[in-house]
């Protein structure tokens, strides 16, 4: 990395002195993690994928195509031509494509294999979490009641942290529900 530096020279007078900092050169395996870490974090869970369950012959039809178009078990795409060909058709008979952020990824049969082999599961935690069967002391709560006490009628308004403000700081939560801030005597 480049950088430029005034350095003075007299009141006056500048000089501009260019300065090379060392940079950190990052395996290739690890720029394949940072980037679907950096891909995850930028959309969360709402992922654009559709669920995928492999079917119990998924290996024997992958393998399939791939001898249709001269590749055995342990060969590598030779060209894209070819790569292409066989994608296709593997998309063509499972409905199941590869996306465009794995398609350098995938260089060998086997990693088309590895590919069409592994689930895709499109379901969030909070979701995972509710199906699953909990111990009799943990709830999920989808619809929980927010506390605001200009409206509420079971306990007349009257908070158990009377001197707590409720903050809502999301953009979606903002339009559901209402903040509260509390007031406070002087000078506590």
């Amino acid at each position: 990395m480049l950088r430029n530096v005034l350095l003075p020279l007299s009141r006056s007078s500048f000089q501009v002195m260019t300065v090379r900092h060392k940079q950190v050169k990052v395996p290739k395996v690890s720029k394949k993690l940072q980037s679907a870490a950096e891909s995850l974090a930028a959309r969360g869970f709402l992922r654009p994928n559709k669920p995928w369950d492999p079917p119990s012959d998924i290996e024997q039809t992958v393998l399939e195509i791939c001898t249709e178009n001269g590749l055995s078990t342990d060969s590598e795409f030779m060209s894209l031509k070819v790569k292409f060909t066989v994608l296709n058709a593997c998309f063509q008979e499972t409905g199941h494509s590869v996306p465009n952020s794995l398609l350098n990824s995938i260089e060998t049969v086997e990693d088309l294999l590895e590919f069409y082999k592994t689930p895709v599961d499109t379901k969030t935690p909070f979701d995972t979490l509710k199906k699953m069967d909990l111990p009799k002391n943990l709830h999920v709560q989808e619809d929980y009641v927010r506390f605001h006490p200009d409206k509420d009628t079971l306990f007349n308004g009257q908070s158990a942290f009377p001197k707590s403000s409720t903050i809502v700081s999301g953009l979606k939560t903002r339009k559901k529900y209402e903040g509260y801030s509390a007031k406070r005597s002087w000078p506590n």
